[in-house]
């Protein structure tokens, strides 16, 4: 039984809750998002509904098609005719069964006539007719993140249709895509579903940067090609995101509270991306060895393309730039450490310029190393693994700390002391000054300034 807000529905003739809501409400799940499909005059019960609820009331689309939207303080409600004759008509043009169930605002009854409630029972996502994608292309990818989100299962057939006319994604508008996908992301079982998708070409027919993958040899340092190495060090990403006490027990607390959903989510999508560039910069040296210089700033550029292309917003484009761009950063700075030159001026350069980001980057640093080879041999080169938790540890309890602490001297203090005048020379002292400090260099104002002299007197 449908449990709800009675209230917030009037009890109207010919006025049915559709979609995705009527199936959260048997889920025991609480919309906030409600469609409701009436036979006739859409916008009177739109009225009377924003009366009800002290909401607003919006009008969108063109004559013929109009939705009447009324946003209250908890809720959104879309009000529009029924796309048929009778709301048989309108649940056979939706998606998937489990979306195609009907709550009657006037009996209180359930309407399923396609028995989405046994596939809801079933957790099976299961198409309509072989029909539902060419109407909608997004349905392809939106199958994918209704699974991800609810944990269920695409069935065979609803399987075969989407491998058949994936390239039919192709035809959806980009925002819609992007949307979608993000959704999928933002799930902690992303990984499974991307697998899904690209066991159906869905995944490289929206990001076709991703098929040159498969088949790319790496070097002896990877067991895998470059696409197999891509969704491993995917999943192990994952596997830290959905359990940070387990591989960080000392940073777990500063991590968790650091974690941001929808950095998560482009840490994924960094992830996802992050070795495109290597078939374009793969060469083999005389020895049969293969290298992949400068395939970071490649797969970099390739990933602004792939942000713009869906987009991406600039937040999004501009952190997944970040990750992608000094992903090999890290292990520049285990190479120095284990010759014995990463100086404490080294890790406090590396964390100011990574500044908030750090910690992500890192991440993505532990789980690409986790994916280039299986458990067994991983096992073997641990110091890596240790190197990145020690880095995730000083970040968070000695750099964070003291990087928010009021500076040794200002730009007033070169006007003052220097006589010099405003220019972008005060960023550079200010910052080589903050950055003894973090380093332990200089302790005091006093040793700021003569620093700031110093540095002055060798630009002479």
């Amino acid at each position: 039984m449908i449990q709800f807000d009675s209230s917030l529905f009037p009890k109207t003739e010919g006025a049915y809750i559709v979609g995705g809501s009527v199936r959260d409400l048997l889920l025991d799940r609480s919309p906030t998002d409600y469609d409701i499909a009436v036979s006739e005059n859409p916008e009177q019960l739109a009225k009377k509904m924003a009366a009800t609820t002290k909401g607003r009331l919006v009008k969108m689309g063109k004559p013929g098609q109009m939705v009447f939207r009324v946003v209250s303080s908890d809720h959104i409600f879309d009000i529009a005719l029924l796309n048929g004759e009778s709301i048989a008509d309108d649940l056979n043009k939706r998606d998937f069964t489990i979306n195609a169930m009907a709550f009657d605002l006037k009996s209180g009854k359930i309407i399923d006539c396609l028995g989405g409630i046994k596939d809801l029972a079933d957790k099976k996502i299961r198409m309509i007719s072989r029909d539902v994608f060419k109407k909608d292309p997004v349905r392809l990818i939106r199958a994918y993140r209704i699974g991800a989100c609810l944990g269920f299962e695409i069935e065979p057939h609803t399987v075969s249709a989407i491998r058949n006319q994936s390239k039919q994604i192709q035809n959806s508008a980009a925002e819609r895509v992007r949307a979608e996908f993000f959704k999928i992301l933002g799930s902690p079982k992303s990984h499974t579903f991307l697998s899904q998708m690209a066991d159906t070409q869905l995944l490289t027919t929206i990001f076709p940067e991703l098929g040159a993958l498969k088949g790319c040899l790496q070097n002896r340092h990877h067991h895998f090609d470059v696409f197999e190495h891509t969704m491993r060090a995917f999943h192990h990403l994952e596997t830290i995101l959905n359990d940070v006490r387990k591989f960080l027990p000392e940073t777990s607390s500063h991590v968790s509270g650091f974690l941001d959903d929808g950095r998560a989510s482009c840490l994924k999508c960094a992830m996802l991306l992050h070795d495109i560039g290597k078939p374009l910069k793969r060469t083999v040296d005389g020895n049969g060895n293969a290298h992949f210089f400068g395939h970071s700033r490649k797969g970099a550029d390739m990933a602004l393309n792939i942000g713009n292309r869906l987009r991406f917003s600039t937040r999004e484009k501009q952190f997944i730039d970040f990750i992608i761009r000094n992903h090999i950063k890290p292990l520049s700075l285990f190479l120095a450490h284990r010759n014995n030159t990463l100086t404490s001026k080294g890790k406090t350069r590396f964390f100011m310029k990574c500044g908030p980001d750090t910690a992500y980057l890192l991440l993505h640093a532990m789980a690409d190393f986790m994916g280039k080879s299986d458990d067994h041999n991983r096992k073997k080169d641990m110091a890596f693994t240790s190197f990145l938790k020690g880095l995730i540890q000083a970040f968070f309890s000695d750099f964070t700390p003291r990087s928010g602490e009021p500076p040794l001297i200002t730009g007033h203090d070169l006007i003052d002391e220097f006589g010099l005048t405003p220019s972008p020379l005060f960023k550079k002292l200010l910052n080589r000054i903050k950055e003894a400090r973090l380093s332990n260099k200089i302790q005091n104002r006093q040793e700021a300034l003569k620093l700031a002299k110093e540095l002055l007197n060798s630009r002479a």
